[in-house]
């Protein structure tokens, strides 16, 4: 771990974000911080002003220490000061990815007591101010909303109290993706994402030189975790509002990117951008790929290796639990390829049957996870008790298995499972199969309701730009060809321009079930 690089700061040493920005800003108080797509750049010095100032304003309106806030903006600076202003107040925040709309607002709103609402106005052809004013008409009870288009507001720094100090409270509310319904708060503190921002750390092993990247919604869980390691290194950060591939290239480029990444969707776009800068180098600087949010299949793995010429450090967490297990660079291609990692520091991973006993090395069942990271939580005490085990151990619905040497290895998620005639089958395992194919970008299989079988496994496909059409008689010859069994081969399949994914780029599976079941 390159904790020990010159001028890093161990995250265990530090108790709250505000902490760690001080001690970032003693140390390097002229290094470049944060960089947008617009060329706008602020030092770490310049962003702690602004983020005082901000705070300030802040706490003219009424926002203190305790204040529950939920905020819904996109990746850019602004946010991040929206963030850490907050953080520096005390107040209890509940980030929100934009693509929520007003019901699943309402819903978390509702849940955590918000008290405002802080939104971007319009952004990408959405009314975010007129969708506030209709949650608080939905709430029926007040609550103020404050439009960052309209710029933040600023104050005088001397009128604030003092910073937190605890990083055991929790003032960190994310919620769950809320596909199958209501979303739900997840309750953190400071110290658990910072002790999460620890496994990314493993993966990027970023110094002061480096430049990282963040082109997914900085609401999202990742968001905190690749604050700790940028502030933690004090290397540099780029922020994109959306991913697309080409923009992602050229601003990347102008700005020196070292470690990009994000999920498998992103790997996929960026060896797209390869093939067509070939043979040129897609962003020279480009030294590591790392993420999680997502399986990676083999050929992910691979296709990065070979043709960017970099390797991928992929990783195991979710909101509940930041960061599992990670890849880290000293691992082989086999591991990195194959698995998910091993546990990060601190981290307890042990495997359950369904009546929750721990199953020796090598057997499958649900992933379950013990550690200073793990969340607090739900808002909820009656879905709290229901995820956590009279041990402490957190039980993640995942599925998967430990191998020999330590790595985990992740087989699908219960509610995903198909079940054929009483087998249960992997989506994962078939999607690994599936990708194999020279005519397929993306694919996610899923079981459907079927007289005969209970379930039939079906394929839904995104073929690569180009390929030639892809018949179901074509993936049984190709699952035939590399050894699947014939009961795990689909006996459907649909080819769709697009995969429907979240914001966080994850394969809404639950849609697409709800789309073919007839």
């Amino acid at each position: 771990m390159p904790l020990h690089a010159p001028g890093a700061i161990d995250v265990r040493d530090v108790a709250t974000y505000w902490e760690l920005l001080e001690r970032r800003v003693a140390e390097t108080p002229d290094a470049r911080f944060l960089m947008d797509e617009h060329d706008r750049i602020l030092t770490y010095a310049e962003f702690r002003d602004l983020t005082e100032r901000v705070a300030a304003g802040f706490l003219a309106l009424g926002i203190g220490p305790g204040t529950v806030v939920s905020w819904q903006l996109p990746t850019r600076i602004d946010t991040v000061v929206v963030e850490l202003a907050l953080a520096r107040l005390g107040a209890v925040q509940n980030p929100i990815i934009p693509v929520y709309r007003e019901r699943e607002v309402t819903a978390l709103t509702r849940q955590i007591g918000a008290e405002w609402l802080i939104v971007p106005g319009v952004w990408r052809d959405f009314d975010f101010r007129a969708m506030a004013a209709n949650v608080g008409e939905r709430l029926g009870r007040p609550l103020g909303v404050l439009a960052t288009d309209d710029g933040l507001p600023e104050g005088d720094p001397a009128t604030l109290p003092p910073p937190p100090t605890d990083g055991d409270d929790v003032r960190w509310l994310y919620s769950t993706s809320g596909t199958t319904s209501e979303p739900k708060a997840v309750r953190h503190t400071d110290r658990t994402l910072l002790l999460g921002s620890l496994g990314v750390t493993m993966a990027y092993e970023p110094t002061a030189d480096d430049v990282g990247s963040v082109a997914y919604p900085i609401a999202h869980i990742g968001g905190p975790l690749y604050l700790g390691i940028t502030l933690s290194a004090g290397c540099g950060l780029v922020l994109l509002e959306a991913f697309t591939p080409e923009i992602a290239t050229a601003v990347y480029t102008r700005h020196g990117v070292t470690m990009g990444g994000g999920s498998t969707a992103f790997y996929q776009g960026f060896v797209a951008q390869q093939r067509l800068c070939a043979p040129d180098r897609w962003v020279p600087t480009m030294r590591i790929l790392a993420g999680g949010g997502a399986p990676m299949p083999p050929e992910v793995y691979f296709s990065v290796v070979e043709e960017i010429g970099i390797t991928v450090s992929h990783g195991y967490g979710m909101t509940e639990c930041p960061m599992i297990t990670t890849g880290a660079p000293g691992d082989t291609h086999e591991q990195l390829a194959h698995t998910e990692g091993a546990p990060v520091p601190g981290a307890e991973v042990r495997v359950c049957g369904p009546d929750g006993t721990p199953l020796p090395a090598g057997a499958t069942g649900e992933i379950c996870i013990r550690g200073p990271m793990v969340c607090k939580g739900y808002i909820s005490p009656e879905a709290t008790a229901a995820a956590f085990d009279a041990d402490g151990f957190f039980h993640s619905g995942d599925l998967g298995h430990i191998r020999p040497d330590g790595h985990v290895v992740l087989t699908g998620r219960a509610k995903d499972m198909i079940i054929r005639k009483g087998e249960n089958i992997s989506p994962q395992e078939v999607e690994d199969v599936l990708h194999e194919h020279p005519s397929v970008l993306a694919a996610a299989v899923i079981g459907l309701p079927d007289p005969e079988r209970g379930e039939r496994v079906c394929a839904v496909v995104e073929l690569q730009p180009g390929a030639a059409p892809l018949t179901l008689d074509d993936v049984k010859e190709h699952c035939r060809a590399v050894g699947l069994m014939v009961q795990k081969t689909p006996e459907q399949i649909e080819i769709v321009d697009a995969l429907p994914r979240n914001a966080t780029m994850k394969v809404l599976k639950t849609e697409l079930r709800d789309r073919y079941a007839g």
